[in-house]
């Protein structure tokens, strides 16, 4: 290999300025037990209907498989918690705090793209690929083999200064750096989010069953949500913030985005009526840079109808 341009300390004061939150190093390694736990995961189809997770498994357990060059992988943290309160009116719908703005795969897209465009200005051989939580990569682990955080019990990575409201990105590169340390996990005997779960969608320490998830049952789920919930989602229409709220580090450590484009609140709740009576192009128009596109207005329809039932 020529010789090193990059070191760890130039690429965390580019990405700093490029408007993350934290950066790790570890190397690119064969993530053989990760992968294990992933196929027991799927065995108990604790996926539900996203199927998508099946496919691709070899690049998820060898990130080789997706850069032939790869010697490391870059672990990247932005912190988007926005403080503001549901109003808790009757016939409003409540929505996940990361999807009260733009669609955060367009804003980190665009942080990656400039932040890998610097580093290939200090040095054109670096080579890499990136991703934020859409491709064939164990986003979790890389951060937590990073020393990003710890994986908490509800499956969220927490981090010691931001708690666990943090969006992951990774770049995959062939540049060898000086290496992270995992840091410890600080869960101890807690059980807060486990306890708060209406739906008990999570099963066991670290695991989730996402037929039972609110997040999953309205955001991924293509069909009706089972009258099983009914009662049970607490006025969630898009999403679920339960297990993260009720977490000890985000109660302590919660703090407002230093990120202007992560401190938006234009979607907090939604009417349900409103939802209800939207058409087409009125759901365009309001929500094409949302993350709330994501579930349609078929499936946008639906948590409403299913919320207006309790």
């Amino acid at each position: 290999m020529k010789e090193t341009k990059l070191d760890n300390e130039t690429v965390i004061k580019i990405a700093k300025d490029t408007g993350f939150d934290l950066v790790g190093f570890t190397k690119a390694e064969i993530l053989n037990e990760e992968i294990a736990a992933l196929e027991k995961w799927l065995e108990n189809n604790y996926h539900a209907g996203m199927t998508y997770m099946e496919r691709n498994i070899e690049k998820r357990k060898n990130v080789r498989n997706i850069l032939q060059s790869a010697e490391s992988v870059i672990s990247l943290a932005v912190n988007y918690y926005t403080e503001a309160e549901y109003s808790g009116k009757e016939n409003y719908g409540k929505v996940s705090r990361y999807a009260w703005g733009r669609d955060y795969h367009f804003i980190m897209w665009e942080m990656l793209e400039k932040m890998v465009s610097k580093l290939k200005e200090i040095d054109e051989g670096f080579e890499s690929v990136y991703y934020v939580d859409t491709g064939p990569v164990m986003d979790k682990v890389w951060a937590v083999r990073a020393g990003i955080g710890w994986m908490g019990k509800h499956s969220n990575v927490i981090t010691r200064g931001y708690g666990s409201w943090i969006f992951l990105g990774e770049i995959i590169t062939n540049y060898k750096f000086s290496y992270d340390e995992p840091i410890p996990n600080f869960c101890g005997t807690c059980t807060a989010c486990i306890d708060a779960c209406p739906t008990d969608a999570i099963v066991e320490n670290y695991v989730v069953d996402s037929n039972k998830c609110i997040s999953y049952l309205t955001i991924e789920n293509k069909g009706e949500i089972p009258d099983e919930f009914l009662g049970k989602f607490e006025n969630w229409i898009f999403g679920c913030d339960i297990c993260q709220d009720v977490c000890p580090w985000n109660v302590k450590f919660s703090r407002p985005a230093g990120n202007k484009n992560f401190r938006e609140t234009e979607n907090i709740e939604l009417n349900l009526e409103d939802v209800l009576a939207m058409d087409n192009k009125e759901f365009k128009n309001k929500f094409k840079e949302s993350p709330i596109y994501r579930a349609k207005l078929k499936g946008l329809k639906r948590n409403a109808g299913f919320l207006m039932k309790n």
